[in-house]
């Protein structure tokens, strides 16, 4: 089980990220199973989905580059953009909280 399942509802919905090795850049896991670096074009997968889902990829990190692969909640923006719950990973998904100037979006 993912070290971060007790941030997931059964219910919610996630995304999937990791850090790519080369460069640590944080990706976040497209519909087409390509690795974005913005977090929407990340695909939405169900929290009864997610275990399995991670199960597959962690065995395939290296061979894609990758490193910590977990699954990240979700909810929707009063935008309609994907944001994720925690500010931990709205950090992450957004960049640094200190000024606008240095976000990735």
């Amino acid at each position: 089980m993912d070290i971060r399942s007790n941030r997931r509802d059964e219910d919610g919905q996630s995304v999937i990220t990791a850090n790519r090795l080369l460069d640590g850049v944080v990706v976040w896991r497209a519909s087409d199973g390509s690795w974005k670096e913005q977090i929407p074009d990340a695909a939405v997968v169900p929290n009864t989905d997610v275990e399995s889902l991670l199960s597959s990829l962690k065995g395939k990190a290296q061979e894609l580059g990758l490193v910590g692969i977990y699954g990240v909640q979700v909810r929707d923006g009063s935008d309609g953009k994907i944001v994720p719950v925690t500010s931990r990973e709205r950090i992450r998904a957004f960049g640094p909280s200190v000024h606008p100037e240095f976000s990735p979006l």
